[in-house]
């Protein structure tokens, strides 16, 4: 099995620096053309089946990069990104913080010890639903032979790859993948190996990290 794992593209909360989680924001002007640049580069890759989180940004990205091919696109709820709760649309940066707490760069810094809103998820929630997710997949024998393409969030890549990376303990690997960012991953036998660690098919100059800590 091969999985191609993409994070969706630029969104206007992105840009503004806001919460976005589980609520369904759209791709913006940017964020299409990143998804088109992506399927262009990603064009011979013979995709037999694809995975995607429910929400509007990854499932557009995904019916993007697949194009004209008749490929089965699914959705998955455990494709979701993290839930921020009723912190959802508020301002993450230092210029435009609006959340009720002290202790949000912990995302960043320590996110296994980050303490989500009253009702909002835990990183650790978020891995156990994702292990399922990934654990579910790979075992599958309809799709030992087959190239999966999955397409979700950003914190929820991250808690996938967890499933991957050796390093259990460094939640993160670098930061939050960039829009359009891509994991490529082989699997043989119930063991994965990363080959390819969030590619992108555009030019640098179209590389934006929205999520540094300041």
């Amino acid at each position: 099995m091969k999985i191609y794992m993409i994070r969706h593209g630029e969104t206007d909360w992105n840009v503004k620096g806001r919460l976005q989680g589980q609520s369904d924001t759209e791709l913006n002007e940017n964020g299409i053309r990143l998804a088109k640049v992506t399927a262009k580069g990603m064009e011979k890759i013979p995709f037999d089946i694809a995975i995607s989180s429910p929400l509007k940004r990854a499932f557009d990205t995904a019916r993007i990069v697949l194009g004209d091919r008749k490929v089965p696109l699914l959705t998955d709820d455990r494709l979701m990104e993290l839930s921020f709760g009723s912190w959802e649309g508020l301002g993450c940066r230092k210029e435009n913080y609006e959340i009720p707490s002290d202790d949000f760069v912990k995302f960043y810094t320590d996110p296994l010890h980050f303490q989500p809103a009253p009702d909002g998820e835990s990183i650790m929630q978020l891995c156990n639903r994702t292990r399922e997710f990934y654990e579910e997949l790979i075992a599958n024998q309809e799709y030992q032979d087959k190239t999966v393409l999955i397409a979700t969030h950003g914190c929820c890549m991250r808690a996938l790859l967890r499933n991957v990376y050796q390093d259990k303990t460094d939640f993160w690997h670098g930061g939050v993948p960039l829009n359009c960012a891509v994991n490529i991953i082989e699997v043989t036998n119930g063991i994965s190996v990363l080959l390819e660690e969030d590619k992108v098919y555009y030019g640098k100059e179209d590389c934006v990290d929205f999520y540094s800590v300041k």
